[in-house]
């Protein structure tokens, strides 16, 4: 059967032939995402998919030109471009809405700004999202763009923000003095929810870096709260966004001391006293680490929580239980700071607290694997619903909201040049599709 079945080559195709092309597509002056349009078309011989979809194609440029009530720059998907279809050339119609489309199924399926075009410390990730596939399944539904509006979260949050959203800018047009910052405070939220999975694990930890607190969820509901530390200021020590699974506690752990903060801070302290090692229970490793030995009076408290991570950031208790009170808890260098571990670990281990309290009280350390290891999710959201219900806004003392909304708003890739001769005089013209063949200014 294998032999009767022919594959159209790009090359047969004008389509296939233009965004095959080495150098950069160019409609409208925006530069489209020839990787995603070759993936979508391979799918479709190479051909035209619009022309037969006439619904379909208002669909897209109807959903595309309204990307703002998702808090996004309907720039970013052709908008201004497509509202003004009449002046494009049928090719040129047919490789912007596919764009259009592409682009916009992948901003809600993983963010407009996705990992790859983050800093390190911004890691949260839904995992890989097929947008060519997505855009290929929408394309005979009634709605293409409902369809692709249904790849964004459908968490309480998401939806509180998008009516925040609303009642921002209706403010701001009655009155351009309010809010100034609400609406983009709201939008760069809406792009972070974008970052976790669709489907949150029913039980689960979420550390919001923001808020210096910790929620923990049972069977979707919140069953538990505590006030956490997290990184300081200084960008080096910041609390990261990433995900982990927590598999174990570890009662009685010994503090190993990273590299980097010896030398920063733990060598300056042996240069001033000599003594300074011995009486912190602590010895310098071969390595260039530093271990402080298990106790009450160490680093990690009596109880860690075990997350591997890249980072190597934890969840830990600590030996100064005042700084729980202080407003300003943004003093550790990364990890997070618990203030109630032991219910936690009590919750995480399905166990009574009595029973976390007599495996400390060995003075020991002991790995107690979890039945079920659990996701803990540390997100920094500046605005987001709490786990009563409230929407709530956090300080953005890392000031990450500026440089996300700007990557937000940042203008589609242009190109000076404009024009592209789309059909060499050696190649056969595709009938499948009517477009300019003479070289006119189509790109």
């Amino acid at each position: 059967m294998s032999a009767c079945t022919t594959i159209t080559q790009p090359s047969e195709t004008e389509i296939g032939r233009t965004i095959e092309a080495p150098e950069p597509v160019v409609i409208a002056g925006d530069v489209v995402n020839t990787d995603l349009l070759k993936r979508f078309y391979a799918h479709h011989d190479f051909g035209p998919v619009w022309a037969s979809r006439p619904e379909q194609a208002k669909a897209i440029i109807a959903t595309v030109a309204h990307a703002d009530e998702q808090g996004l720059n309907p720039a970013l998907f052709h908008a201004d471009a497509l509202k003004h279809e009449s002046t494009l050339s049928s090719l040129e119609r047919e490789l912007l809405l596919s764009d259009a489309a592409l682009a916009y199924a992948d901003a809600m399926a993983r963010g407009a700004v996705p990992v790859e075009r983050r800093s390190d410390s911004e890691a949260l990730t839904p995992g890989p999202v097929d947008s060519a596939a997505k855009v290929g399944q929408a394309l005979d539904d009634a709605d293409p763009g409902a369809t692709l509006d249904a790849l964004a979260p459908t968490t309480a949050t998401y939806r509180a923000l998008r009516k925040a959203l609303q009642a921002c800018r209706t403010a701001r047009a009655a009155d351009k003095r309010k809010n100034p910052d609400c609406v983009r405070r709201v939008e760069v939220n809406l792009e972070r929810q974008r970052w976790l999975p669709r489907t949150l694990p029913a039980d689960r930890v979420m550390v919001n870096v923001a808020d210096e607190r910790l929620v923990y969820y049972h069977d979707d509901q919140p069953v538990f709260s505590t006030r956490v530390i997290v990184g300081q200021d200084v960008e080096r020590n910041q609390s990261p966004e990433f995900q982990a699974v927590i598999d174990a506690s570890l009662f009685n752990p010994p503090w190993v001391v990273p590299k980097d903060i010896v030398t920063r801070e733990i060598l300056p302290k042996i240069h001033r006293d000599p003594n300074y090692l011995a009486r912190n229970k602590m010895i310098m490793l071969a390595n260039g680490e530093v271990e402080q030995m298990a106790g009450p009076e160490a680093g990690l408290g009596l109880l860690m929580f075990d997350m591997p991570n890249r980072f190597d950031v934890y969840l830990h208790d600590t030996p100064d239980r005042s700084l729980f009170n202080r407003i300003n808890r943004r003093i550790s260098h990364g990890c997070i700071r618990v203030q109630n571990p032991r219910e936690l670990a009590a919750l995480l281990l399905k166990e009574p607290v009595s029973a976390v309290d007599q495996g400390i009280a060995t003075g020991t350390t002991t790995r107690n694997v979890l039945p079920t290891g659990v996701p803990v999710f540390v997100i920094y959201q500046t605005a987001f619903v709490d786990e009563k219900g409230v929407l709530r806004y956090a300080p953005d003392f890392y000031n990450r909201d500026p440089a996300l909304w700007k990557q937000l708003n940042k203008a589609p890739r242009r190109a000076r040049s404009s024009t592209l001769s789309m059909v060499p005089a050696t190649v056969r013209h595709d009938p499948r599709m009517a477009f300019n063949a003479s070289g006119s200014r189509l790109f």
